[in-house]
């Protein structure tokens, strides 16, 4: 019987009462779970201090990531203002690198570059050394820069480029101020360019305003600046550039309205040659007076504010009345001219230089 018993199977009932379940019946604890019941568990002081900076964490954190979600406030719109105009700087470097191989690669060997000769002048002169004419392309004889007023290159170096005898050939800070200046305006009243690049255009290229002119200007304002010195530079441009009415360099251009030479050019006659220089037919004496001596007061102002001349002599200067020049060559002075020059190759041939034909009584 008792091995019977030993051997009989014990069903589990579910549905007796509880008072009837014998400790045999099945049953399952809290420990017999997978995840513990939160009911019955009892937190130490310790573990419900550590859940309460839990809860506090939890709440702060979407806030922190919220801070950094809306990229910080004005901080967070500087940071990414600041990367993305690196970027931009970065990608436009790289192309304007690309774009001067580009367009540098197009030009001659920087070996085969040379000065072209200045077109040569004929200066005739009276028996008492006045001069009746003077003919060739550029309607005057070259000048050196320290037998010419000083007047001349102060006034020109005040108003086209200031900062011409600390450059490189290229201004940076000039072009980017003629940049904004530009852009205020919301037209083109400043080009930017310096003296050199000047030079190198009237030298070198044509007066085409496209981006291959423009990288090949730098490129030789670059050379000229290797090559020669500040000084030489400016005496090239100042007996090269065009002064309006046919007058090409400063011994022209004061010939032709003021009828003296650039040795004895007076402060306002500089102002007024250098004021001519943005835009020499326009601005030209022969044609606007009032526009020219308009202009040469914006030069004189120039050259007071950085330090080249006074108050006391900008006024002086001011008072001058505006000049309007006479006709170059007049009755038997022009036809004159015009013999000498028919006569002159067969005397000395082809002329390659300055030349000075003393006319003579006989």
């Amino acid at each position: 019987m008792a091995r019977r018993t030993k051997n009989r199977r014990i069903e589990p009932t579910f549905d007796a009462p509880a008072a009837r379940r014998s400790s045999d019946d099945l049953k399952l604890g809290d420990s017999d779970r997978v995840v513990p019941s939160r009911q019955r568990r009892k937190p130490s002081p310790s573990r419900g201090k550590s859940a309460k900076g839990a809860k506090r964490t939890r709440r702060a954190s979407p806030r922190r990531r919220n801070g950094r979600g809306s990229g910080g406030g004005f901080f967070g719109f500087l940071r990414t203002a600041i990367y993305w105009s690196l970027v931009l700087a970065l990608w436009g470097g790289i192309a304007a690198v690309g774009i001067t191989a580009y367009y540098g690669a197009k030009m001659p060997s920087a070996t085969t570059w040379e000065i072209p000769d200045r077109p040569p002048n004929v200066k005739i002169v009276s028996a008492d050394g006045d001069m009746i004419a003077n003919r060739g392309m550029t309607g005057g004889e070259a000048v050196g820069l320290h037998e010419m007023s000083p007047h001349i290159p102060q006034a020109v170096i005040a108003i086209e480029d200031r900062r011409f005898y600390s450059h490189f050939g290229v201004d940076p800070i000039g072009l980017a101020r003629a940049m904004s200046e530009n852009l205020i305006a919301g037209r083109l009243t400043q080009g930017g360019s310096t003296l050199t690049q000047q030079l190198a255009k009237n030298l070198f290229l044509k007066p085409d305003r496209t981006i291959e002119r423009k990288v090949q200007e730098v490129l030789l304002a670059l050379w000229l600046e290797q090559k020669h010195s500040k000084d030489q530079i400016l005496e090239m441009y100042l007996n090269r550039v065009y002064f309006g009415s046919g007058a090409y360099g400063v011994e022209a251009a004061s010939r032709r309205y003021f009828n003296k030479s650039a040795r004895d050019v007076t402060l306002s006659e500089a102002a007024l040659l250098a004021g001519l220089l943005k835009a020499p037919s326009r601005l030209s004496p022969a044609r606007d007076p009032q526009a020219a001596e308009t202009r040469a007061q914006v030069v004189l102002t120039a050259m007071r504010d950085q330090g080249m001349i006074g108050d006391g002599e900008m006024t002086t200067a001011m008072s001058r009345p505006a000049t309007r020049a006479a006709a170059y060559w007049t009755g038997s002075e022009h036809y004159f001219a015009d013999r000498v020059m028919e006569e002159l190759p067969g005397l000395i041939g082809d002329v390659k230089g300055d030349i000075i034909v003393e006319a003579r009584s006989i």
